[in-house]
């Protein structure tokens, strides 16, 4: 696992958004996986821009975004559609061709859920997945407990969850009580993966992330034994990892500081 130490939001959002022109630019049929909620926002106006600049290859790109609300059309202000929309597909572009989310008001969510999983499979998997994480270490729309073998499926969510997402409703008994989400196998099977944190809300879940040890409880943990993770986060998000994580000689084999780039490697 690989920690860079970014100062700020504005910066996290500017080295995410190059991770992703980068990725495009070798591989220009590259399938992306997508995350939405705040964090992801600055990354992806950032990335609009490199890619304007830059006049990255676009027209072979594919999607596949982490989840989306049950019972939310495509067309509900509230729906991820809509964010991405917003926030990405309308301003590069991108066709309805390219980008798949799942469909919220499926007549059965589970069967969807099915179907999502399988078009990820014929597109050959994600090439790199970008994710956000939790306050109670969630990934994608999996809640603490969920088995790190399940694959896309339909997640109650915690009470923690729809609260912490209330803000984008206008009451929180508008944010529905479930969701289709990838599942966490289905998001290791992914060739890279990107986890932002940003902010002081973010500093425990990182630090359990960093310090603690792999289990089901704490959902993002599962990234731990990923090959190829790297985490981008802020002084604020990194500000309760203890000094001794990164510099205590027992750990020397496992760990290495590269104090130009403020970046470690971890296992």
């Amino acid at each position: 696992m690989r920690v860079i130490q970014v100062k700020d939001y504005q910066e996290m959002s500017d080295v995410a958004a190059d991770f992703l022109a980068g990725q495009i630019f070798h591989k220009p049929h590259s399938v992306l996986g997508l995350a939405t909620g705040g964090t992801p926002e600055g990354t992806y106006k950032s990335f609009i821009q490199k890619a304007r600049h830059k006049e990255l290859p676009l027209s072979e790109l594919t999607t596949f975004n982490l989840d989306e609300y049950e019972g939310l059309s495509p067309e509900h202000p509230n729906s991820y559609h809509m964010y991405m929309n917003e926030h990405l597909f309308q301003p590069l572009e991108l066709s309805s061709t390219q980008t798949y989310l799942p469909k919220g008001d499926a007549e059965n969510v589970e069967k969807e859920a099915r179907r999502y999983e399988q078009m990820i499979q014929d597109h050959g998997g994600i090439d790199l997945q970008l994710l956000g994480i939790g306050e109670n270490g969630h990934i994608g729309f999996n809640e603490p407990g969920t088995s790190f073998t399940s694959r896309t499926h339909v997640e109650h969510l915690k009470p923690t969850t729809r609260e912490a997402n209330a803000r984008y409703f206008e009451k929180k008994e508008d944010v529905p009580e479930r969701a289709i989400t990838m599942g966490i196998a289905t998001i290791m099977d992914s060739r890279s993966i990107i986890l932002l944190a940003s902010g002081d809300r973010k500093k425990q879940a990182v630090k359990k992330l960093v310090e603690e040890v792999r289990k089901e409880e704490f959902p993002a943990s599962s990234l731990k034994i990923h090959p190829y993770v790297t985490i981008i986060a802020d002084e604020a998000a990194l500000s309760a990892v203890s000094t001794n994580t990164w510099t205590e000689p027992e750990n020397e084999s496992l760990i290495r500081w590269t104090a130009d780039k403020k970046e470690w490697e971890i296992g």
